[in-house]
C-alpha cells in the first residue's frame, strides 16, 4: 500500500483540509501542482478542488464513504451543484452540527455518530451511506468520534486512550480490525493528521517512524 508524508498550507493537519474515499479526493484550492500530484498518486483517486460552506476545511465539513457523501446544511447552492456531479450519492444533512467529518465515523460497512445526532439525521446517514449498521457512541470519552479516528474498509486507527470496550464496539460495527495510536508526534486526534482510503495513506510530516508503523498495521494490507 502506498504511504507518504505531506503538509498542506505549511501545516501537518492534512485531514482537516481534505476528504477521500476510493474514487475521489476533495482538496481546497491553492495547493501546488506537486502536492496535488502526490495526493493523486498515493491515494490513486481523482482529485477535485472544491469548497464547502465557503471554507477549505473539507475534512471537518464532509463525511462519507464509497457509497455517498454527506454535506452540512450551510453548504452553498453552487457548491452543492458541483458536488452532485460526482458519481455517487450526495446529500445535505439537516443536522445542528455542521462539522460532519468530526461527528460521523464510517466506512462501507458501518457508521458511528456522536451521541447528540438527531433521529432524522441518523436515518439520512444510513440511507446515503448504505451502511449495514449505525450506532451512537463515544471514543475515549470524546463525543466527536470522527475527530479521533480514521477508518477504511481495511482497518481503523483510533485515539490512543480508547478502551477495550470502545475497540470492541468499533470493530463490531465497522467490521475491521482496530488499533490505537497517535499521529503528528503524539496527537490523539487521528483524523487531523491522516488521509486514507483502501489504496493509500498520507500522514502529516511530523508523524514519527513508530507512529507510521502503527498506522500501516492498522490501515494497510
Amino acid at each position: 500500500m502506498n504511504l507518504d508524508k505531506l503538509s498542506i498550507f505549511n501545516v501537518d493537519t492534512i485531514g482537516v483540509y481534505c476528504f477521500t474515499n476510493n474514487k475521489y479526493t476533495l482538496i481546497p484550492t491553492g495547493l501546488s501542482p506537486e502536492v496535488k500530484s502526490k495526493i493523486r498518486e498515493v491515494l490513486a483517486t481523482e482529485v477535485l478542488e472544491v469548497h464547502v460552506a465557503g471554507t477549505s476545511l473539507l475534512g471537518i465539513m464532509v463525511a462519507g464513504n464509497n457509497n455517498g457523501i454527506l454535506l452540512p446544511r450551510n453548504v452553498k447552492e453552487e457548491e452543492l451543484r458541483e458536488m452532485k456531479k460526482l458519481d455517487l450519492k450526495v446529500s445535505v444533512l439537516n443536522s445542528k452540527s455542521t462539522a460532519l467529518g468530526n461527528v460521523i465515523l464510517c466506512n462501507d460497512k458501518g457508521a458511528i455518530v456522536y451521541p447528540e445526532m438527531e433521529k432524522d439525521s441518523i436515518k439520512t446517514i444510513k440511507e446515503v451511506l448504505e451502511v449495514e449498521e449505525l450506532s451512537s457512541a463515544t471514543i475515549a470519552d470524546v463525543i466527536t468520534v470522527g475527530s479521533v479516528a480514521v477508518v477504511t474498509n481495511k482497518g481503523a486507527l483510533v485515539h490512543v486512550d480508547a478502551s477495550d470496550k470502545d475497540i470492541k464496539v468499533l470493530s463490531n460495527l465497522l467490521k475491521v480490525k482496530v488499533e490505537v495510536g497517535t499521529v503528528n508526534f503524539g496527537s490523539p486526534f487521528i483524523k487531523s493528521g491522516v488521509l486514507a482510503n483502501d489504496k493509500g495513506i498520507i500522514v502529516g510530516t511530523s508523524t514519527t517512524g513508530p507512529e507510521i508503523v502503527r498506522i500501516q498495521r492498522a490501515l494497510g494490507d
